[in-house]
């Protein structure tokens, strides 16, 4: 089953985007360096990605087979993330980005 996990949106300067949303909306740090942030809000994740690293993208969250069976589908080879999380980026019919990530016990938020 498919599930929201997090959307990311390009910021050029991570810690101050962290401070924004830390100040005007109550944001919790999951994760923060200099290249990227990951941040709890509300009930949702919001990740702040640098422009020349990642796409902007929505995150869906799926098991392992799936995972497997959509990289098969779409020739795509599983990339594992700094944070041992795992997963695939595609587009859907108008260019939008997706991430289809799989969290490995100990492994993200």
């Amino acid at each position: 089953m498919f599930e929201l996990d997090h959307v990311a949106i390009q910021t050029t300067d991570i810690a101050e985007s962290v401070q924004f949303y830390k100040t005007k909306f109550g944001a919790e740090v999951l994760y923060q360096d200099s290249s990227w942030a990951f941040l709890r809000l509300g009930q949702g994740k919001l990740a702040l990605v640098r422009p020349e690293q990642h796409p902007m993208h929505v995150a869906l969250r799926v098991t392992l087979p799936e995972l497997e069976a959509m990289a098969t589908a779409h020739g795509q080879p599983i990339k594992t993330h700094r944070d041992g999380t795992r997963g695939i980026y595609m587009t859907d019919p108008t260019g939008n980005h997706i991430e289809l990530i799989f969290y490995p016990p100990n492994a993200g938020a």
